[in-house]
C-alpha cells in the first residue's frame, strides 16, 4: 500500500494499517461524502472558536493563556488521535475548537497591524485549495512515489527547522534563521516556497483520502481524515498570512 504515503504525518500510509476490512463490505466503510461532511463540521467548529478568540482580542483580553492552551492542547489531542484513530469522532471536534482559538488569536494580531490581511489570506487559502483539488482531480500533477518522497523530505526538513527556531528563541531570546521573518527578497522567497510546499501537501492528502475510500477503511477514518486535511489547510492559511504580512511591509 505504498500509494497511501503522505507527507502529512496525520495522513500517512500507516494511518490506515490495521483499519481496513480486507475488502469485506459492512456498510460502515469510509466514504468521500462522509469525509467531506465531517470536514465541513470541523470547519464550522473551528470558525466558531475563531470568532470567539478574535472577539476576546479586540475586547482587550489577555490572549496568551488562550494561545498556550490551544497550542499545547491541540498538540496533545493530535498525538492522541494519531495513536488512537478510533477515538477521532470524539476528539476531532475538540481539536477543531482549539485550532480555532489559535487561528483567531493569531489572525486578530495580524489584523491589528495589517487591517484586512486575514480576509485576504482566507480568500487566497480557499483559492489555492480549489486549484490544488482541480489539479489533483484532473491529474495535471500525478501523485507518484517520487513526488511523495520529495514532498515528505521537504516537509520534515521545514518542520525540524521551525522546531529548532522555536527552541533557540526560548533558550536565547532570538531564533536562528531570522531571515525567514524578514520582509526581504530572501524572506519573501522563503515564504513563497513554504506556501507552495503546503499546497503540494494537499495533493498528497487528497490522494490518501481517495485510497482510504477505495480500500474500505472503517467509518471513523472519515473523522481522522477530515482532521488531517484541516491540519494542512490551517498550515497553508498561516503561511499565506505570513507571506502577505511581509509583502505589506514593503
Amino acid at each position: 500500500m505504498s500509494f497511501l504515503k503522505s507527507s502529512n504525518p496525520t495522513l500517512q500510509e500507516k494511518s490506515y494499517e490495521g483499519t481496513i476490512f480486507q475488502g469485506i463490505t459492512t456498510g460502515q466503510e469510509m466514504t468521500l461524502k462522509g469525509t467531506l461532511n465531517k470536514f465541513g463540521f470541523l470547519i464550522l467548529m473551528m470558525i466558531g472558536s475563531t470568532v470567539y478568540s478574535w472577539g476576546k482580542y479586540y475586547e482587550g483580553a489577555n490572549i496568551m493563556p488562550m494561545l498556550m492552551i490551544s497550542v499545547f492542547g491541540g498538540l496533545a489531542l493530535a498525538l492522541v488521535m494519531m495513536f488512537k484513530k478510533s477515538w477521532s469522532p470524539y476528539i476531532a471536534p475538540g481539536y477543531a475548537l482549539l485550532e480555532g482559538l489559535f487561528v483567531g488569536s493569531i489572525s486578530a494580531m495580524y489584523n491589528d497591524r495589517f487591517p484586512g490581511l486575514p480576509t485576504q489570506a482566507v480568500a487566497l487559502t480557499l483559492l489555492v485549495t480549489l486549484v490544488m483539488y482541480l489539479i489533483y482531480r484532473y491529474r495535471i500533477i500525478k501523485v507518484t512515489g517520487k513526488f511523495r518522497m520529495v514532498i515528505t523530505i521537504a516537509t520534515i526538513t521545514v518542520g525540524v527547522f521551525y522546531l529548532i527556531q522555536w527552541i533557540t528563541y526560548l533558550a536565547m531570546g532570538s531564533p536562528i534563521g531570522t531571515f525567514t521573518n524578514a520582509a526581504t527578497p530572501l524572506g519573501i522567497g522563503f515564504s513563497v516556497l513554504i506556501v507552495c510546499l503546503a499546497a503540494f501537501n494537499l495533493l498528497l492528502n487528497f490522494d490518501t483520502i481517495e485510497k482510504g475510500v477505495e480500500l474500505k477503511a472503517p467509518k471513523y477514518m472519515e473523522w481522522y481524515s477530515a482532521f488531517g486535511l484541516l491540519v494542512t489547510i490551517v498550515w497553508l492559511y498561516l503561511e499565506i498570512l505570513r507571506l502577505l504580512s511581509k509583502l505589506s511591509r514593503n
